[in-house]
């Protein structure tokens, strides 16, 4: 008679299978065990795989938990997911999803004013693919649609949240180095009137 499977086979086998994250909750349902005792089962199984030096983590994201590539192999999952990139996001997407990810909720207008160019095109991209949402309305003229970022923009990031974003000014250079960019640009520029 074969012996019954552990919890931990059954939340392993299931986070293997998974597209998307799974809560606790529905971990705990499926598995037909109390959320505590499964959150600390998983728990378990993160340190354990952290120890082993496997080639996956369990990491607990902004809706659920998920099996990732550990961190040590990133190099190795980059080249072998480069291989298809069609679906890979435009430098403008990119520039307008961190401009909604440090700033939300905003408006397309305040986007635009941000990077200098329309972005209805970009936005509407980024809300068909899931990233950004409709947050409410500004109570300005015309009540602009406000939008913020998903919980699948956090999942693709490996966040638990919007607090584990890196600091904005980690991106901006040190006050000096604008300093001599502005000096630059100006010499640059033709004389007014010319």
């Amino acid at each position: 008679m074969r012996d019954e499977l552990s919890l931990a086979q059954k939340l392993e086998a299931m986070l293997t299978v998974a597209l998307e994250p799974i809560s606790v909750e529905e971990l705990a349902d499926v598995a037909e065990e109390d959320a505590t005792v499964v959150r600390d089962a998983l728990g378990q199984l993160r340190e354990e795989a952290l120890r082993e030096r496997r080639g996956f983590v369990y990491t607990e994201l902004a809706s659920g938990w998920v099996l990732q590539s550990s961190p040590d192999v990133a190099g190795a999952v980059t080249r072998f997911a480069n291989r298809d990139v069609s679906h890979r996001l435009s430098s403008a997407a990119l520039e307008t999803l961190a401009i909604i990810a440090y700033r939300q909720p905003i408006s397309r207008s305040q986007i635009s004013a941000l990077r200098g160019v329309n972005v209805d095109g970009v936005s509407r991209l980024l809300e068909q693919r899931g990233y950004i949402e409709e947050r409410g309305r500004a109570s300005g003229p015309g009540q602009p649609v406000l939008y913020g970022t998903t919980e699948l923009f956090l999942d693709r990031l490996g966040l638990a949240s919007l607090d584990q974003l890196p600091p904005i000014e980690d991106f901006m250079p040190e006050v000096g180095v604008a300093r001599e960019i502005a000096a630059e640009l100006a010499d640059a520029l033709p004389p007014e009137g010319a």
